[in-house]
């Protein structure tokens, strides 16, 4: 079997070691605050890196370090009570993740930036190189799209002219509960969806981060052995998060799928036949859907969003007292 190697432009790097049959599995990532609550920033923080692993199919992570940038224009009580809290979120989720942080560096720098590397060693059968997705295959997203019109418009209740942009067609309590949602959402390991991608005969994945659902699709496609392209009819949004950015214009383009995500969920392409039952499964797992959102058919390694794609809202009803 040839040896795979993966470089720049891939989730991750992969690299042949020389010790017979192991492969160096390594990504890094950070980025700036984006909640209120530093514990849940650590958390999001720490998913997001591992999301890379997880994209790749590698569900087991042997290191992690963690990269701090603590803000210079902190206060020196501010420092000391925030930087641990994130620290802490950091190292619960690395923990819930079954691996640990084991070194990093902090420096100071004026604005407060956050992430860390995640290293694993493995076989080649321990990861899933993500080029071989087949005309037939189908589309799977699994969470929703939406975090960063939720992170946005929970910021914008304290801004007025921006909240008056939005006020008709959403009220402060369902942005407050979209907000909710959203740091649910962004702090949700995707590893058992990692893992199943294995069980189910995954051809290749990504993950949803920061160049929105179209741009992560676009660089899966480019990478194809075979001449393919992506076609996305469906996309899941969190509850009310659609009609927050259509009443912005061009400032998200979330319907033109090139809103920002963070820590979001893994795209992936999966045999027809298999998809339905990934997508029972994590359910089963989890307690969370997942969506079949698109076809890959013959074409020249592209991806597209249909002019008028269904808009899935998530969740379809709301429950009281229940956040999905």
């Amino acid at each position: 079997m040839p040896i795979t190697r993966i470089g720049i432009g891939m989730d991750c790097s992969v690299t042949p070691l020389r010790h017979g049959g192991l492969s160096l599995v390594q990504t890094t990532d950070f980025f700036y605050p984006l909640c209120d609550d530093p514990y849940l920033m650590g958390r999001i923080t720490c998913a997001n890196v591992l999301s890379d692993l997880y994209a790749m199919g590698v569900t087991e992570c042997d290191n992690m370090l963690m990269l701090l940038a603590v803000s210079s224009k902190m206060t020196g009580v501010e420092r000391d009570v925030v930087i641990p809290i994130i620290i802490r979120g950091f190292k619960d989720c690395a923990y819930e993740a079954g691996t640990r942080i084991t070194g990093g560096q902090t420096v100071q720098n004026p604005w407060l930036t956050i992430g860390g590397v995640a290293t694993t060693v493995c076989q080649q059968n321990e990861f899933i190189v993500p080029d071989n997705a087949v005309v037939g295959d189908v589309l799977v997203l699994t969470k929703p799209l939406g975090t960063q019109v939720a992170v946005s418009a929970y910021q914008w209740l304290d801004v007025p002219e921006r909240w008056n942009r939005i006020k008709l067609v959403i009220t402060q309590s369902d942005v407050q509960k979209a907000y909710q949602r959203a740091v649910d959402v962004m702090c949700r390991l995707n590893r058992i969806a990692s893992r199943l991608m294995h069980k189910y005969n995954a051809h290749g994945a990504t993950d949803v981060t920061g160049f929105g659902l179209l741009g992560h699709a676009e660089n899966l496609a480019k990478i194809q052995k075979n001449e393919v392209s992506f076609v996305i009819h469906n996309l899941p949004v969190i509850a009310k998060m659609a009609a927050v950015a259509k009443a912005c214009g061009n400032t998200f383009q979330l319907l033109q799928g090139r809103s920002v995500e963070t820590s979001g969920g893994l795209l992936i392409c999966l045999p027809r036949e298999q998809a339905a039952a990934y997508c029972k499964d994590i359910e089963k797992q989890e307690g969370f859907q997942s969506w079949i959102i698109g076809i890959v058919e013959k074409g020249d390694r592209t991806a597209r969003i249909i002019d008028r794609p269904r808009v899935i809202e998530v969740p379809a009803k709301d429950k009281d007292g229940e956040l999905w």
